[in-house]
């Protein structure tokens, strides 16, 4: 044969084999030839192509699981890429490693084990505020993992967050308190987390962000967290509108904000009813009550009920003429009410729970009798 019949076989080869290729198959070789390559970037020693691969894994880890396992050897040159002097690459390889981080818990670990702590938290205190963003950002993903929190509380990492609530971007606070609530779940940790002073920047933030947000989620998730020792209720007391704060979100925050809310003003009374009634009745906290004993999640329904008891003039059942019920409770509370707008808005809510119970016993009633006549 000759070569003008070897080459035309040898073409139609290339090309029986090319449609045999699915286009799975496809997108599986260009998603392998993509991977090495930036891993060959990676592990080189020119800090440019190094920066440049960084780039490329944040790009493509941003929103694939399947690429945030596939880029996981490069958690190691990404971590050393944070001891560089070079701003360009400390933030290259930390906007990576976030990446990388979200929702794979095997990455969380391995950046931790690879040492990115250290440098992290450096940055947590850095002058550059860039840095300090993506570092806040980076140690909210790794603290959500439950293996990797006794190594960051165990970092003394607690006033830091606290410092960057107080005076960091409007972002890194918000970063920082989610971190703090993640933190607060992991053992003693709040003893540690009391002793960086945190009502008053959390307080600070919880005033100024909306009623609705996740972020006052967290911040009252940890309040409430706080409230469990007398060093946090009194620092929530002494806080100029700390109180009034936690009630404004029991008002109208988001369903699961209001539970945290009404759960720390319900753990304040009941470890002392005398000292913290008061205050609380003071910042208008009966409507907001009210409308939970109506409309809030179970839990909030019934925190909110055991809240009312406690706070009316006494926590004990009246005589039998008088009966415990929980419209006599807030009746009882709302002649104790010296203003005139906050005792008009609570009779109005007392009425609409009133009305609302009524018609639940109603149905109830109904379902009753449907069930007598089926049965």
């Amino acid at each position: 044969m000759d070569s003008e019949g070897e080459n035309s076989v040898h073409l139609n080869s290339l090309v029986s084999a090319a449609d045999s290729f699915s286009d799975g198959d496809i997108r599986r070789t260009a998603t392998s030839s993509a991977v090495q390559q930036t891993l060959f970037l990676i592990h080189s020693d020119d800090p440019t192509l190094k920066v440049q691969a960084a780039k490329e894994i944040r790009r493509l880890t941003k929103t694939s699981q399947r690429y945030r396992r596939h880029f996981s050897n490069a958690v190691k040159p990404l971590v050393d890429m944070l001891r560089s002097e070079s701003f360009e690459s400390n933030e290259a390889a930390l906007l990576a490693l976030l990446n990388l981080a979200v929702k794979d818990e095997g990455n969380k670990i391995n950046i931790i084990d690879a040492g990115a702590l250290e440098p992290i938290i450096s940055f947590l205190q850095s002058e550059n505020a860039i840095l300090q963003d993506h570092a806040t950002a980076a140690l909210l993903t790794l603290s959500a993992s439950p293996a990797t929190k006794p190594i960051i509380s165990a970092s003394g990492v607690f006033s830091l967050l606290v410092e960057i609530i107080r005076h960091g971007s409007s972002q890194a606070k918000a970063d920082a308190v989610m971190a703090l609530s993640n933190l607060s779940t992991y053992q003693d940790n709040l003893l540690l987390i009391l002793r960086a002073q945190p009502i008053p920047s959390t307080v600070s933030l919880l005033k100024s962000c909306k009623k609705s947000s996740k972020t006052t989620e967290r911040c009252t998730a940890l309040i409430e967290s706080l409230m469990c020792y007398e060093e946090g209720r009194n620092s929530l007391i002494s806080e100029d509108g700390g109180v009034l704060a936690v009630v404004e979100v029991l008002e109208s925050g988001s369903a699961q904000s209001r539970e945290h809310a009404v759960g720390a003003l319900l753990t304040m009374c009941q470890s002392d009813r005398a000292k913290y009634r008061e205050p609380i009745l003071r910042e208008g906290v009966i409507p907001g009550l009210l409308e939970l004993t109506v409309q809030g999640t179970v839990k909030s329904r019934t925190k909110a009920q055991t809240l009312l008891r406690l706070l009316r003039d006494t926590p004990y059942p009246r005589s039998e003429l008088e009966p415990d019920t929980l419209e006599n409770i807030v009746s009882n509370l709302i002649s104790q009410i010296d203003c005139e707008e906050q005792s008009g808005k609570a009779k109005e809510m007392l009425a609409e729970m009133v009305q609302v119970s009524m018609e639940q016993s109603l149905r109830h009633l109904q379902q009753r009798a449907l069930v007598l006549l089926l049965y």
